[in-house]
């Protein structure tokens, strides 16, 4: 799975870039807020239609510009294809493009360009709050299975709809005939969410606890868990018995919903505990071990992705390798001995024996 070549036009600070990629470890150095994130930020858009950095798609476009067009050369399984996103300034909806064909939607690309990312915020994902582990989990499960990605699209569509009718009952009462059919609805498309979750959080378990016991010399057991709502007694049961149980969590909390004005339960709560040898890591891990957790967590993440695929995913370092120290870098780079990685990293002449190295300078590339 290679990324063989990018084209940018007025990508956040990018005004014009094309840029060809080595198969192994491309390096991308420069001084601080010089566009290394922002390469890395349109490598990731490429593949999965969705920003780990901006909240709306206006923010990708750089400043004074009408839109934003991103072009990804990719090589996999001895097949070449071109991905193409335009990202306008404002409400207008972006436009897809595959090997040159109009798609209507961001799931015809999925599984051209998987990539794992990997930043410094996530040293500490375990540490932080729920959202940011479902964001860890979502975007993995996105990649992998278009059917997740329309479910959770079609689940917060539905959610928000039934926020306002909640917010206006107090002004509106009559609105409140419709919420039956929207609570049916919400939990029929939340147990497929469900259902995805736990089997995805099972297999990212077990693979990075192997990952785990590596790094810790088996000295730690590593052990995840998946928490959903309370009446869901086993998330691996069928659909339909999922939706009966987060119907009956729903029934528990209508009066709360209503005098709240708001969705108070459901999937969109979801979280994962991870424990080392039984002890809780984010009540009592230490910084050492919640930063080897979530190493682990992500070399599981690119394993289980290069099974889906057949072949490894893009992985994507983003100034990570200076977060870490000297044992904790040793460990990560002798995992990437195999697919395309890329790095960024501020000081130039620290990791330039791995592969190509790539001098980024107010969103040019210095040759």
């Amino acid at each position: 799975m290679n990324l063989t070549n990018l084209k940018l036009r007025d990508f956040r600070n990018y005004e014009s870039l094309d840029l060809d990629f080595d198969p192994g470890v491309n390096l991308i150095v420069g001084n601080n807020a010089q566009g290394k994130t922002n390469l890395i930020e349109a490598i990731a858009y490429a593949g999965s239609g969705k920003s780990f950095r901006a909240l709306k798609q206006s923010e990708m476009v750089r400043f004074g510009a009408d839109f934003a067009d991103l072009e990804a050369q990719v090589c996999a399984q001895e097949r070449c294809q071109s991905l193409r996103w335009v990202i306008f300034n404002g409400s207008r909806p972006r436009q897809i493009f595959r090997n040159g064909v109009k798609k209507k939607s961001a799931g015809e690309l999925l599984g051209v360009l998987p990539t794992v990312l990997f930043c410094p915020e996530d040293l500490m994902v375990l540490k932080a709050g729920a959202a940011q582990r479902r964001r860890l989990g979502d975007h993995a499960l996105c990649q992998l299975r278009p059917n997740y990605d329309a479910a959770l699209t079609e689940y917060n569509r539905i959610l928000d709809q039934k926020n306002r009718i909640l917010k206006d009952h107090f002004e509106h009462p009559n609105v409140l005939a419709i919420l039956p059919e929207y609570n049916t609805r919400l939990c029929q498309v939340g147990a497929l969410l469900i259902s995805y979750r736990a089997r995805f959080y099972d297999s990212l378990g077990r693979s990075a606890a192997k990952f785990h016991g590596q790094f810790s010399g088996g000295a730690e057991e590593f052990a995840l868990q998946y928490k959903t709502v309370s009446t869901v007694s086993d998330p691996f049961a069928p659909v339909a018995k999922l939706t009966e149980d987060l119907l009956d969590h729903l029934e528990r909390h209508y009066r709360a919903e209503l005098e709240s004005g708001q969705c108070l339960t459901g999937p969109h709560k979801d979280d994962f505990d991870v424990s080392l040898s039984g002890i809780n890591l984010k009540s009592y891990g230490s910084q050492g071990q919640t930063r080897t957790a979530a190493i682990s967590l992500k070399l599981a993440q690119r394993e289980l992705m290069g099974r889906e695929w057949g072949e490894e995913p893009v992985l994507l370092l983003d100034d990570v390798l200076s977060e870490l120290d000297q044992g904790r870098q040793d460990f990560v780079l002798n995992q990437i001995v195999s697919g395309q990685v890329f790095i960024t990293c501020c000081e130039p002449g620290r990791f330039t024996k791995l592969g190509k190295t790539i001098e980024i300078c107010k969103g040019r590339v210095l040759e």
